[in-house]
């Protein structure tokens, strides 16, 4: 499995046989769009820096869109949208968003779109549970900080944490940098990476490893 962060909460998650796009964003956030390709897009929700739908092409006539919470099945690849809060208010400041798993190659990735929780539900932790690769943000002001988001992954306890939404070079949305969570992950000064290419048989066993991926166009 290869996983590449394209900025913000856009992802690229490629399998041998699939290849999913998660959240794709609007240049007018002031990062360049990425050229994307896509069998299965996901989109957490209908804000413009998540849900630039039309910027991803797809390799066959059927690109399959989930943007609502259910299960869903697409060959092999087993996907659950989990309802969440975009703010710490039940949804009274900015709405909901999804947070997804991923089940591919015998490893699930998920990702939390725009979380704003501080916590999670129990039913929610549930429906997390045995996650081996988290996606979380972490810039604040509109999801969870770096405090906030290190508590998380400590719940959900997943081998590998990525860092998403915050703020690199050229975004013009006002979020906080990576500093405060790679922090409290000590893993403060951690080498970037231009992408994650991992098996199951290779995941950290011992602990939780922080990885840090370079924004690809």
């Amino acid at each position: 499995m290869n996983i590449i962060w394209h900025g913000q909460s856009c992802f690229t998650i490629k399998s041998r046989d699939k290849t999913i796009v998660v959240d794709p964003f609007d240049k007018k956030i002031g990062l360049k769009e990425p050229k994307l390709k896509a069998d299965i897009l996901l989109v957490s929700h209908e804000h413009s820096d998540h849900a630039n739908i039309s910027i991803v092409k797809k390799p066959h006539d059927d690109l399959k869109i989930i943007s609502e919470p259910g299960e869903y099945e697409f060959g092999g690849v087993y996907i659950q949208a989990i309802s969440a809060y975009h703010d710490d208010k039940n949804g009274q400041e900015r709405g909901e968003t999804l947070m997804f798993t991923v089940r591919l190659e015998e490893m699930v990735v998920a990702h939390l779109g725009d979380l704003g929780q501080t916590e999670l539900t129990e039913g929610q932790f549930e429906e997390l549970n045995g996650v081996d690769i988290l996606l979380v943000p972490v810039g604040g002001k509109y999801t969870v900080d770096g405090h906030q988001a290190a508590k998380i992954v400590s719940q959900i306890d997943p081998r590998i944490v990525i860092p998403m939404h915050y703020k690199i070079p050229g975004l013009t949305i006002k979020i906080n940098d990576a500093s405060a969570f790679l922090n409290e992950e000590g893993a403060k000064g951690v080498e970037a990476k231009d992408e994650l290419k991992i098996e199951k048989k290779n995941l950290p066993v011992e602990e939780r490893e922080t990885v840090v991926l370079k924004p690809k166009a």
